[in-house]
């Protein structure tokens, strides 16, 4: 498939129709339906915008999904929820941002209700597939974008990552995710889970074209990198992950300049991502009924409610330190290199029992607020991803290009 460089230059030079784009686009979700990828699709909303299209911007003509808790003037605003039924108001600012570019919003993908969740299977419209195997579950939040990404359905989806919520379902769905840093991309308009931990990313089928979208969207500049050095942990946590994963790391590891390193402690980043997260979640679900969410969204509230004060303000200091100690690491190497999720995608029943495991290797990114990228690995069984974490998004994009390069 043409790069979303590539695409939109021809769209620009008349090569290509973003009709035709939209149509392709329209069809591909159409038969990736059983999927539940994409939870609503606007048609004629998206052939009306193709037909007037003036053939300008980074995304010219490039049909694009937008998670579903991200308000689309017009289109449904239910966060994957029961308890919302009305349509949003007005265009969230990265949506302005999308459709400045010139890319073609054709519907809303699939999130675990309100965000919150890695699993992929809470929504109103019950689980999202994944396309590699359709008994298995897609990761969360960002759900649909990842399987509609995998399935050739769009080539660029945005989602949104507070623990995870773009890497994990990029790598169990075998595409890229890349998490820039708070602020690269507007808020503004999108449903709270955590907003000192939210961020808004993309996911695509290359880094080239996650880097490429990243900068369309914030005028952001790419950069180049020679050789790297890579960090591994030598952390034991982060060296704990199964054999299809293990075989699938250490073959790419084999073609990586690597040296060890020793990342901020492991139960701590788990345990100051929580005392964040939890008390934030239920400050912005405050006051409302509760009784239509998803029973694991109910329950992960009422334990969000049980931090108390004295921990939510611990964690912030905490937080504050791990930032510096990663810091302190990527003085020494141009970015620290991990599996993006230590399993490959589990059994949709098995949702109660691995979200610890999902989440094992994603909160520091988030914590520190450093740029995050996962790339898939090749393997002959279910996608497995490699995850980079860098000092900034210029370095970790460059160094995601480079890896790709050389596996």
């Amino acid at each position: 498939m043409p790069s979303l460089e590539a695409t939109a230059a021809a769209v620009r030079a008349g090569e290509l129709d973003p009709v035709d784009l939209v149509e392709q686009a329209l069809q591909r979700a159409a038969d990736a339906a059983h999927l539940n990828a994409v939870v609503h699709l606007d048609v004629e909303g998206a052939r009306a915008t193709a037909v007037r299209h003036d053939r300008v911007g980074a995304l010219a003509g490039i049909p694009v999904l937008v998670k579903e808790i991200i308000e689309v003037e017009g289109l449904p605003y239910r966060c994957g929820s029961a308890s919302l039924d009305a349509p949003a108001v007005k265009d969230a600012d990265v949506v302005r941002r999308l459709r400045a570019a010139g890319a073609v919003v054709i519907g809303l993908s699939h999130s675990h209700e309100f965000a919150y969740g890695c699993t992929g299977t809470s929504n109103r419209t019950g689980p999202c597939l994944n396309p590699h195997d359709l008994s298995r579950m897609t990761g969360g939040s960002s759900s649909g974008a990842a399987a509609a990404v995998a399935a050739g359905v769009v080539p660029l989806a945005i989602g949104t990552d507070t623990a995870g919520s773009v890497r994990t379902p990029a790598a169990l769905c075998g595409v890229v995710g890349f998490k820039p840093t708070r602020g690269t991309l507007p808020i503004d308009g999108v449903w709270p889970l955590a907003q000192s931990l939210d961020v808004v990313g993309v996911l695509t089928g290359s880094v080239a074209d996650a880097v490429y979208a990243i900068a369309a969207l914030s005028g952001g500049d790419r950069a180049a990198v020679s050789t790297p050095r890579l960090g591994v942990p030598g952390n034991p946590e982060y060296r704990d992950y199964d054999a299809e994963v293990s075989a699938v790391w250490e073959q790419a590891l084999g073609k990586l300049p690597t040296v060890e390193v020793e990342l901020p402690d492991w139960a701590t980043t788990l345990r100051t991502g929580v005392d964040l997260q939890g008390p934030e979640a239920v400050a912005n679900h405050m006051g409302r009924s509760t009784e239509l969410y998803q029973p694991d969204v109910q329950q992960r509230l009422r334990e969000a409610a049980e931090v108390p004060a004295w921990r939510y303000v611990q964690a912030r200091a905490t937080a504050a330190e791990l930032a510096r100690q990663l810091s302190e690491v990527l003085d020494h190497v141009d970015a620290v290199v991990v599996p993006t999720v230590p399993i490959v995608a589990p059994l949709l029943g098995d949702a109660p029992d691995v979200r610890a495991t999902l989440m094992r290797h994603i909160r520091l990114a988030n914590i520190a607020d450093v740029p995050a990228i996962t790339i898939p690995l090749k393997t002959a069984g279910l996608p497995v991803g490699l995850q980079v974490i860098a000092r900034d998004n210029q370095k970790a994009g460059a160094v995601a290009l480079w890896i790709e390069a050389q596996l």
